[in-house]
């Protein structure tokens, strides 16, 4: 608004001098506007003139605190300027005055003969205007805890459900008052009719800008007079109203602001200074200079600055001659003046037309502009976080998790699915999406589409989907396009300590567990209400208790490839929800003196470890020992069969060696002389049982484990052998408890020191579709031999060996890494102990260890104590539970927090908003250190300036090198560090460079500065050189600018940009892994010899108007 009274002001003055302009508001200055839009007349200024028409609202009575003495007794603390703040007993005189209202009802009504019954079903609504979601929420429990007092409390913010607005203007239940409790949202956008008291804080959140960072926050402020008049207003719309004030008169009068800030000093001028630019009238700082409430030089500086950054200004390098108030507009600079969006967003469609995914970059772009149609419900948040990771599948992405939403929605309309709004609304609610805010995603997406058509950007609706690759490349591209537009918004991650961590876990597996504190004593007794707390996250396997400690194992599909289970980011997030996990207990004390005589005190620090799937209770080792896993290896060479591939290296298999054959045979001939019996309870994942399989023509029963149940037959798992079968569920039996005891025969296995490549990374799930047709092909088919690395939490880390043609042994890891598919990777902690322990334990003589598998008498006696401790539990003996126990957690000492790569928020606190899919990051590789990067599409501060909030962050691809080839790829100006002998690039110093002038840094707080963790080298600049070059052909204005392409030419260039970034990135040979060297004089720029400096050779992106995006980086000559 301020921009446009500037230039309709600037048009008065110049080319529209008859054209008359009519301004109209109810809280407006209008000395202030007469006196802005004055004209010369004979020498003087004239002010615009001024038309008052009163208006005959109902009379509206003012009240403060010095008024409300009646209803508070204490006395109540002062009110400071610079300390807006509720404070609890201001909350009570609120509470105070509703409970009043009555009275004054009463009182009003004195005169009238209305019956008590009539009077009552006509209380009158009340609106009370509070600054933010946590203040209407404290208010709302407060309110709901008053009894007898028949109110109806509706919460009114921009974050409620379109459907719970809606409630607002519904009349109450006859004798029942509507409470309303809202933002300034009801201070102009919503009118509620039937509003006769309004009670107002004076308090509102305003969005400024960090002075040291430029990102914005929501502060705590006192409201403007204009503002409390406007809310004063809502009570007098259809008889006498009254307004509540909860500050003193003399404060009011003082220190509350007559005005509001203008929004052109409180918020980004990146769009005004764009259109300023696009019209093309004048310097931006001079035209600003005329504003009504004009910023301040500073101001206009640093949006220069950024715009530039972003590239929508151009970046001329340190030509001495650059102005730093103003700038060159850009090809993309055009486009972003004339969309609906910020300039991030706008670019990101940019770079999503260069790389061929502009259908997925205008979907983020309209969803990100708007509300998020994703609704996290206060009840159902756990459900509804689920729900969004379900969409973004294993992209780790809030922005991809959008565009899969997006496009089922849009696949269910077509198919004509919902076509009733009730059909639609109901999937709406199923998928935890707002119907009426995806379909307000739907009309933007269009306008950007018609908007974008104007530059020669069009959807392609005919390209090809030929290899079975292609949607993997297309989610990479996409990550690294985001990457792009969202530059700098990098942050990396701290690395686990793994030695802390695996003794934090006592050896459990991280990927499947998580550890929980504050166990009451005797804590197994309690086991059936643990498992409970835990069943929203997934299938409880087991859960030992250990002194003040749990640990709860979630099970794991043994088909499926090694990741932190779903359930595990569950149930941490559980945690960071504060969900209360609460329960009912025995004292200690009442336990042992019940039971035993007391005896039973011996299992206060007793391992205990139940195990839901063989439905046992029991005793076990204090801790859980490297020697003792790896005892479960008798020989460190094995000749197998596999049965079952899972991915690239990881396997299962049995030993076909004829003492392990003759076992095999010995178990299914038992197992086929019973009589079977059908199962007693229905199938479930993760139940052991029999189930049969043809075998040699003849059908006989093994021991399976059902993974899952759909309609009448299951998918099982048979335990002995390691393959899988579709099976009807009236064919499984129940399995023998002597059956149950005996361990299982089948083997997993993973290959050691062995990684998907880059190629691999971006071209599948994990691994790409030729990665996995080589390596089945290699093990599939013939006995294979396995030698032992390590054990770790029963999976055996192998080097595998299979015959080739010439009989020779063949090492299956080197052939996928010469072929490009897998590169050699470290060994984590756990697998590096376990191998030390079987070094040491087969040069020993295995007949002089002790068996320690062999039953002990205190093993026995704990056994026993336990199994009379839970027959007295369950009989209740015990009597009712009539103590609380509140736990702590669950925790997964692997989970991952992040830091900014940018200078300015490097020490700062970041915090990712609880609505994103990363909220929870936990680490699946805590071996490999190289930096893991993450890339957040919005960014704002706390109102104290000390902690990032990100909000809808993607988690790129864990490729070695990632977070510097992307930075040097989308920084404006990069320089290169070097080694002492120069022989070698170390790192790189990312902005928009230095003054040739002043010598400082142009933008320091936005620089980045890295250490490599990989070797670059010329060839890789060179590369980036050409890319850069790549986007700008598609990105330009003049005669070979975009708009003058046909689209034959078009596709030509967007496939050429595609084929190198992927080649950027996918490597044949893997770039080789360096210790990362800090630079000496970190975030100092000109630290190279200009003579070792080569100049870009294309210098036609810095001359004219011809300015391309992103100028190419200077080479660092290193010595021979």
């Amino acid at each position: 608004m301020d921009f446009l009274l500037l230039v309709v002001r600037k048009l008065l003055r110049t080319n529209s001098r008859f054209v008359k302009v009519v301004l109209m508001s109810a809280t407006i200055n209008c000395k202030e506007f007469a006196d802005y839009f004055a004209v010369p007349v004979q020498n003087k200024m004239n002010p615009a003139y001024i038309f008052e028409v009163e208006g005959k609202p109902h009379a509206i009575e003012e009240y403060y605190l010095n008024d409300l003495g009646h209803v508070y007794h204490s006395g109540l603390s002062p009110h400071r300027l610079e300390e807006p703040i509720i404070t609890k007993d201001i909350y009570e005189v609120a509470i105070s005055l509703i409970q009043m209202f009555d009275d004054l009802d009463m009182k009003e009504s004195g005169n009238k003969t209305w019956s008590g019954a009539h009077f009552v079903s006509e209380r009158s609504s009340v609106l009370v205007f509070l600054p933010g979601l946590g203040e209407i929420n404290y208010m709302h429990e407060l309110l709901t805890n008053m009894i007898h007092k028949r109110l109806q409390v509706y919460p009114l913010h921009s974050s409620v459900t379109l459907e719970e607005q809606n409630n607002i203007f519904l009349s109450p239940v006859p004798g029942y008052r509507k409470i309303i409790l809202s933002t300034n949202i009801a201070e102009s956008s919503v009118t509620v009719p039937d509003v006769k008291y309004v009670i107002d804080f004076c308090l509102t959140r305003t969005l400024v800008c960090d002075e040291d960072t430029n990102y914005q926050s929501l502060r705590l402020s006192w409201a403007s007079k204009t503002s409390c008049d406007q809310r004063k207003g809502r009570a007098g719309r259809v008889s006498k109203g009254y307004c509540y004030r909860l500050v003193h008169k003399d404060f009011w009068d003082n220190s509350i602001p007559d005005h509001v800030v203008p929004e052109m000093l409180r918020c980004p001028l990146g769009s005004t200074i764009l259109k300023v630019k696009l019209l093309d009238m004048g310097e931006p700082r001079a035209l600003l200079a005329t504003a009504l409430s004009p910023p301040s030089l500073s101001d206009i500086e640093r949006t220069i600055l950024l715009l530039k950054e972003v590239g929508a200004l151009a970046v001329s390098g340190q030509r001495e001659d650059e102005n730093p108030h103003d700038g060159e507009l850009t090809f993309l600079g055009r486009v972003l003046a004339q969309l609906p969006v910020n300039q991030q967003l706008g670019k990101l469609i940019v770079l999503g037309h260069v790389f061929g995914c502009l259908d997925e970059c205008l979907i983020i772009a309209a969803a990100l502009s708007l509300k998020n149609f994703f609704v996290m419900p206060f009840r159902q948040h756990l459900d509804g976080y689920r729900n969004k990771m379900n969409f973004s599948g294993s992209s780790k992405s809030d922005c991809l998790a959008l565009v899969e939403a997006f496009r089922a929605w849009q696949a269910c309309r077509q198919r004509g699915e919902l076509r009733h709004p009730k059909d639609e609304l109901d999937w709406g609610r199923l998928n935890y999406i707002q119907i009426k805010r995806i379909r307000e995603v739907a009309e933007l997406y269009e306008e950007l589409k018609n908007r974008i058509a104007q530059f020669n950007m069009y959807v392609d609706s005919r390209r090809p989907v030929l290899d079975q690759e292609y949607r993997y490349k297309q989610r990479f591209i996409l990550q690294v396009v985001l990457a792009g537009a969202f530059y700098p918004n990098y942050f990396t991650f701290g690395q686990p300590d793994e030695e802390m961590a695996v003794r934090e876990l006592a050896g459990k597996d991280p990927k499947t567990t998580v550890v929980l504190k504050h166990i009451p004593p005797y804590g197994f007794l309690y086991y059936k209400q643990l498992q409970s707390l835990f069943r929203q996250c997934g299938q409880v396997k087991s859960i030992v208790f250990d002194g003040a400690k749990a640990f709860v194992e979630f099970s794991r599909n043994p088909t499926e490839r090694f990741k932190t289970l779903p359930s595990v980011y569950m149930a941490v997030k559980m945690s960071q929800l504060k969900v209360s996990l609460e329960l009912s207990v025995h004292a200690a004390d009442e336990i042992e003196g019940k039971v035993q005589g007391g005896s039973v005190s011996k299992l206060r620090n007793t391992r205990v470890n139940v195990d839901f799937q063989k439905q046992t209770v029991d005793p076990m080792q204090v801790s859980f020992n490297t020697l003792d896993r790896s005892r479960t290896v008798a020989d460190l060479l094995l000749t197998i069969d596999v049965t079952e591939v899972v991915e690239v290296g990881h396997f299962w298999g049995y030993r076909i060696d004829e003492r392990n054959a003759e076992l095999l045979k010995k178990l299914t001939a038992e197992i086929n002389q019973l009589e079977l019996v059908p199962l007693p309870v229905h199938p479930h994942p993760d139940l052991v049982c029999l189930a049969p399989f043809i075998d040699c023509d003849k059908e006989r029963y093994f021991r399976a484990q059902i993974l899952y149940v759909s309609g009448n037959s299951a998918e099982v798992f048979f335990v002995d052998y390691g393959n899988r079968s579709h099976v009807d569920l009236g064919l499984l039996m129940e399995i023998p408890c002597q059956f149950l005891e005996l361990p299982f025969q089948a083997l997993e296995f993973k290959i050691c020191k062995m990684q998907p490549s880059a190629k691999s990374l971006v071209c599948g799930e994990h691994w790409s579709g030729r990665a996995s047709g080589r390596f089945a092909s290699l093990v599939s088919g013939c006995a294979l031999l396995v030698k032992v690395f390590s054990v770790v939490h029963s999976v055996l880390h192998v080097d595998v060996y299979h015959y080739s043609g010439t009989q020779d042994m063949v090492n299956i890891r080197d052939v996928l890494i010469s072929e490009g598919h897998a590169e050699l990777a470290e060994e984590c902690y756990e697998s590096k102990q376990s191998h030390e322990v079987l070094k040491d334990l087969f040069s020993k003589s295995m007949e002089n260890l002790v068996d320690r598998s062999v039953s002990s008498p205190m093993k026995d006696e704990e056994k026993y104590l336990i199994r009379v401790l839970l027959e007295s539990f369950s009989s209740n003996r015990l009597g009712a539970p009539n103590c609380k126990a509140i736990l702590h957690g669950p925790f997964n000492p692997y989970e991952l927090k992040c830091h900014s790569l940018t200078r300015i928020s490097k020490f700062r606190c970041v915090w990712i908003e609880k609505e994103s899919i990363n909220s929870v990051v936990i680490s699946d590789a805590p071996a490999d250190l190289h930096q893991r990067m993450l890339v957040a599409a919005s960014l704002s501060v706390n109102a104290t300036g000390s902690t990032m909030i990100l909000r809808e962050t993607s988690l790129m691809p864990h490729i070695p090198g990632l977070p510097a080839l992307l930075s040097m790829l989308f920084a404006p100006v990069m320089e290169l560090r070097v080694d002492r002998d120069g022989k070698c690039y170390t790192g790189v110093l990312c902005g928009l460079g230095w003054s040739s002038t002043t010598e400082a840094p142009i933008l320091p707080e936005h620089d980045i500065e890295l250490a490599f963790d990989v070797q670059f080298n010329v060839e890789d600049i060179v590369e980036i050189n050409i890319l850069r070059a790549a986007i700008n052909k598609l990105v330009c204005d003049g005669p070979n600018g975009l708009k003058y392409l046909g689209p034959e030419r078009i596709v030509q260039l967007q496939d050429n940009a595609r084929q190198k970034l992927l080649g950027l990135f996918c490597q044949l040979r893997p770039r080789e892994k360096i210790v990362p060297k800090w630079h000496e004089k970190p975030y100092e720029w000109n630290q190279v010899d200009p003579k070792l400096v080569m100049e870009q050779a294309d210098r036609e992106g810095s001359r004219g108007k011809n300015t391309f995006l992103y100028q190419l980086h200077k080479l660092v000559v290193l010595s021979p």
